[in-house]
């Protein structure tokens, strides 16, 4: 029987969206794959840095997300990089369409995963940065950061 760690594996995060957003809601979305890009998904070969979710005509589309060729894939094999229908449920759709349409919000894929067996994608809603907010919370972290030194210091002197 499988681990929980093997039933959640991560297949790709995108690291920079905490850095270049502000993430807000965060929903878990199913994906219309193909046979190939499974099986290079599973391998690892996904890249979500330029990707983004946009909601056309009622239906969410992951786009720019690149999922690599599979290597032993024949004439068949994906694009890399092709529009992914994302399977949310209508609420969820209409939830998001409003608010990327007057809040003026974006919608960011933050990860992809297995979950029992599936090949998930959380998608965030997202307030972009400005270039203050940026390095105030590069200020803020490296003072945790020199807080959570001074600490350890001083534990250590204790002993």
């Amino acid at each position: 029987m499988a681990s929980q760690s093997e039933a959640n594996k991560t297949l790709s995060d995108n690291r920079q969206a905490g850095h270049n957003f502000f993430l807000l809601d965060r929903y878990e979305s199913g994906m219309v794959l193909t046979g190939t890009e499974v099986k290079a998904a599973k391998a690892g070969k996904i890249q979500l840095r330029d990707a983004y979710a946009n909601v056309e005509k009622h239906e969410a589309w992951l786009m720019n997300a690149h999922i690599a060729e599979y290597s032993h894939g024949n004439r068949m094999n994906h694009s890399p990089v092709r529009p992914r229908k994302l399977l949310l449920h209508r609420r969820e759709i209409d939830k998001l369409e409003s608010a990327i349409r007057e809040k003026g919000l974006s919608l960011i894929p933050t990860r992809m995963y297995m979950k029992n067996g599936r090949i998930k994608c959380e998608i965030a809603l997202a307030k972009g940065k400005k270039m203050h907010d940026k390095r105030e919370a590069e200020r803020a972290r490296s003072d945790e950061a020199e807080a959570r030194a001074a600490v350890r210091e001083s534990k250590a002197r204790q002993i």
